[in-house]
């Protein structure tokens, strides 16, 4: 009867460790990360030359956009907004 305690309280504590794992919410930098960065979706395009410029152009200028549209929503403005902004869009662009 112990045991079966025990095993009953441990799978209702691994429940709520579960239960308590956090998403990024939609509209942060991070849960920016769920769609893949520029880079790796030029890459997985095979992109080179003229048209991996193009792209890139294309979607820095999208990703500066949805973060600017994201800096709007959470308010931000001045210094916060700019570094808010700047993190955004290297997220969304990717690292070299």
């Amino acid at each position: 009867m112990k045991t079966l305690s025990a095993i009953a309280l441990l799978l209702a504590l691994a429940g709520a460790a579960f239960a308590q794992t956090s998403t990024p919410s939609p509209g942060t930098s991070s849960g920016a990360d769920t769609k893949p960065s520029c880079k790796v979706q030029a890459s997985d395009k095979k992109l080179a030359g003229a048209a991996l410029s193009s792209f890139m152009k294309k979607c820095e200028a999208d990703a500066q956009k949805a973060c600017d549209a994201a800096a709007s929503d959470k308010k931000l403005s001045g210094a916060a907004k700019t570094s808010f902004t700047k993190k955004c869009v290297t997220d969304s662009v990717g690292s070299s």
